[in-house]
């Protein structure tokens, strides 16, 4: 029997199947889909078995056997299998990376090296001095004793053997239980033969005798019967209890006692968009559906009602939300819901968490995934519905490989399994919408809240005014009165900056200088905790200068505005004003998006100031304002998705006032009031804002008229970045057809990260069905040819941002 085998090592030469003869002890456990330990050159690596046969064009002399199976049941199904070969051609990537993003990080391997000493007597006394007692040592001991040229000459001569050992990140958490297996006979006799002075054991036992449950903790001994190890120790000799490990999952979200699931009565709109999705799924069509409902439509409503009837049908169902801040809110109304039938995926959880969840669902336990995006690759085998939840979000895209969009995977797995998806949002991506508009879709529409209230009252301030009448704040005078006005009245406000840090950047006031990231082409953000200037793309912190690195100069002074100036402008406009701020570097520690919101929901805070994290998704009652203290913050962007992102932020975020029984209002602060996104999105007037930006789109022949496909190349100098970049744009334009255009190449928007030089050019076309063959081409001499000069080439098909 033979077995091809993806190897765990993401490089050209090795992106194929390899062939490995199963030894016979194994013939019965291999399956597709298993994961296996196999020899691959000098080492030992992990691998998927993707196909088995009986024969091989390979002289079978020359093949290597399998030497241990992970999997006793296959980790990636067939359904999963197929997806991976989808996605290598879609995104362009390793297959081995395709398979590796459908597992949780726990079940990815981790190679550890050892070195095994074989003949003592041939290495010196030194050497041999660092193994101690052992056989065996870790390679780092000898890395770092300074060793590895005499490891290198003993490992030739054979008096060393290097081994590769791999482990999991993770293994199941267990718990140890002590196990009753004597009768009640037995235990009465052994009471009447213990000594006298066993005083504890007969308390243990006589405890034992009068109770219904036969398992128990040591905890739950202690506890009751204040037994200590020793007493449980002798009743194991005497064979009244047993030792046993019991697999237990770790504990994720648990219910307040006062949570109750509200159910709500459908409006006529929700009715007709239900019934819509029930027919798809009760007669197995792989339909796309659109969900277009304004802020407060109740769309989560209809999806909750979905999923119902997907269980009730015996199948299972993924609910996506784009950020974790989302995710407590949906889970918790989900599982009041649907109970023990849910999952969660996200990254906010602990590796174990993961695993853990993971194994829920892959072993058929839960029937409902609620998470982000990785949660799309779930091992269910029977979906009834797929829901992403603000299908706009660029999160669903992945930024590095394998470049897949969780959109692209949930319309393959839906047409795989025969069930509707879902897409919902108040602001769909211009190219969702344009599908609907076509037919590709199906579009539902829901133009009325759920609750019948009014959308919330939208004012737009031009902070142009404001500076004229010698206001400097960044509170205008309407948003300020507006704040004063509601703590008064004990209702809760939001402040929304799509920044976070105290300012954007530190500037000398003599000379000029900004300064800047030593390792990006971009400025340093001050953060006022630590007094530290941090890069917000690669890491980079240093202190704050008390004078400027240029001229000397003492006249360096913070510009701009971030979340932690606005806490202190806060402290001083409003002292009674209790605040909890939420972005990056508040929600750092594990749990802290779920306990923020909490704290905000149970009344612990006036105002919630955040970042992009508070504008989606987030439903209390007790939110009747909403201020946007700089709209402009995403509409100046090099980017062609600005308008559109600008609308859709300023939609969302006006629509997280008002959604219960008092009335809401918005101000938008703004330098542009007179642009359309602004305008609009004022009456969260969708259809009007997209015909005007599919003018623009059409105009300059992007996105959803045009397809595109970024090409990228970086180096650490510039001059070759800028070079290969040349001879990448002029390939693609000899190679590809006539329909194609091929615009750069230009230096990116962010020209330097990491040390690296950016350098970029689009594709755009309409139909070009040689595409995915001719840039697979050009992968193949940049892995060939530019690598060894330390070129990186990057390609996306579908990019979410041009930056």
């Amino acid at each position: 029997m033979i077995v091809e085998v993806i190897v765990d090592v993401s490089a050209y030469p090795i992106d194929r199947p390899f062939d490995y003869i199963v030894p016979e002890e194994l013939k019965d456990l291999v399956e597709r889909g298993s994961r296996v330990h196999v020899p691959f050159g000098n080492r030992k690596v992990q691998g998927f078995i993707t196909n088995i046969k009986e024969q091989t064009d390979i002289d079978t002399s020359k093949l290597k056997e399998v030497q241990s199976i992970i999997d006793v049941e296959p980790v990636v199904t067939e359904e999963l299998l197929q997806l991976s070969k989808w996605m290598t051609n879609k995104t362009l990537c390793y297959e081995i990376d395709a398979l590796q993003v459908m597992l949780p990080a726990a079940l990815r391997a981790s190679y550890k090296k050892n070195i095994k000493l074989i003949d003592s007597n041939a290495v010196d006394e030194s050497f041999l001095a660092l193994f101690g007692k052992k056989d065996t040592i870790t390679y780092e001991v000898i890395e770092k004793a300074g060793y590895l040229r005499q490891m290198k000459k003993y490992l030739t001569q054979g008096s060393v053997q290097l081994e590769t050992v791999i482990k999991q990140h993770v293994k199941a958490k267990t718990i140890t239980k002590y196990n009753v297996i004597a009768t009640k006979e037995y235990i009465q006799n052994q009471i009447s033969n213990l000594a006298k002075n066993a005083v504890k054991q007969r308390e243990l036992m006589e405890w034992l005798l009068i109770q219904e449950q036969d398992s128990f903790t040591m905890e739950e001994l202690k506890e009751t019967v204040n037994a200590n190890n020793n007493v449980v120790k002798a009743l194991i000799e005497k064979n009244i209890l047993a030792l046993e490990k019991a697999e237990v999952y770790r504990e994720i979200t648990t219910l307040e006692h006062h949570d109750t699931d509200h159910r709500f009565q459908l409006t006529e709109e929700q009715s007709v968009a239900l019934e819509k999705i029930n027919h798809a799924q009760n007669h197995a069509e792989n339909t796309t559906f659109l969900l277009h409902g304004i802020t407060g439509s109740g769309k989560t409503e209809i999806y909750l009602n979905a999923i119902e009837n997907s269980i009730l049908k015996g199948k299972q169902a993924i609910m996506l939300v784009p950020e974790i801040s989302l995710t407590p809110q949906m889970t918790r109304r989900f599982k009041l819901r649907f109970g023990d039938e849910v999952a969660v995926m996200h990254s906010g959880l602990s590796i174990g968490e993961k695993y853990d969840e993971w194994r829920k669902i892959w072993r058929g336990e839960v029937k409902v995934v609620v998470g982000a995006r990785s949660a799309i690759f779930a091992p269910f085998k029977d979906l009834g519905v797929i829901i992403l939840d603000e299908e706009h979000e660029s999160t669903y895209k992945q930024e590095d490989n394998p470049r897949y969009h969780a959109r692209d995977v949930a319309i393959w797995r839906s047409e795989f399994h025969k069930c509707p998806v879902i897409l919902g949002s108040a602001t769909p991506s211009l190219e969702s919408y344009a599908r609907a508009s076509k037919g590709v879709y199906s579009l539902l529409t829901l133009k009325a809240r759920a609750k019948e209230q009014a959308l919330p009252t939208v004012n737009v301030v031009d902070m142009r005014v404001e500076l004229k009448n010698g206001n400097r704040s960044m509170f205008s005078v309407e948003l300020a009165d507006a704040i004063r006005e509601k703590l008064d009245r004990k209702e809760q406000i939001v402040l929304f900056l799509n920044k976070r840090g105290f300012s954007s950047f530190v500037l000398c006031r003599d000379c000029g200088t900004v300064v800047e990231c030593k390792n990006c082409d971009i400025s340093l953000t001050y953060h006022r905790s630590g007094e530290q200037l941090k890069c917000h793309y690669c890491g980079h912190e240093e202190p704050v200068p008390s004078i400027c690195p240029e001229c000397a100069s003492e006249h360096i002074r913070f510009f701009g505005t971030g979340t932690q100036k606005v806490e202190e402008e806060i402290a001083k406009l409003f002292p009674f004003a209790r605040v909890i701020r939420m972005d990056v570097d508040t929600t750092r520690t594990k749990g802290s998006h779920e306990r923020i919101l909490k704290q905000f929901g149970d009344g612990e805070a006036d105002i919630l100031l955040g970042t992009q994290m508070i504008a989606k998704g987030l439903d209390f009652p007790n939110i009747t304002l909403v201020g946007v203290l700089n709209a402009d913050t995403t509409l100046h962007l090099a980017d062609f998705r600005a308008a559109e992102k600008t609308f859709q932020l300023m939609t969302q975020v006006s629509g997280r006032a008002g959604r219960h029984d008092k009335e809401g209002k918005v101000y938008i602060q703004t330098y542009t009031p007179e642009h359309y996104a602004i305008e609009l999105s004022k009456l969260q007037m969708y259809e009007p804002f997209y015909h005007k930006e599919m003018l623009v789109r059409k105009q300059y022949e992007y996105p959803p008229f045009y397809y595109l496909t970024l090409v990228q190349i970086t180096h650490e100098n510039v001059m070759l970045a800028s070079e290969y970049a040349k001879l990448a744009t002029d390939w693609l334009r000899a190679n590809l057809s006539e329909q194609s255009m091929v615009v750069g190449p230009t230096a990116c928007a962010i020209s330097k990260i990491q040390n690296r030089y950016r350098y970029q050019c689009l594709i755009k076309y309409k139909k070009e069905p040689i595409l995915i063959e001719k840039l697979q081409q050009l992968i193949k001499i940049y892995r060939t040819e530019w690598m060894k000069k330390g070129i990186i080439l990057s390609i996306d098909l579908d990019p979410s941002t041009i930056l």
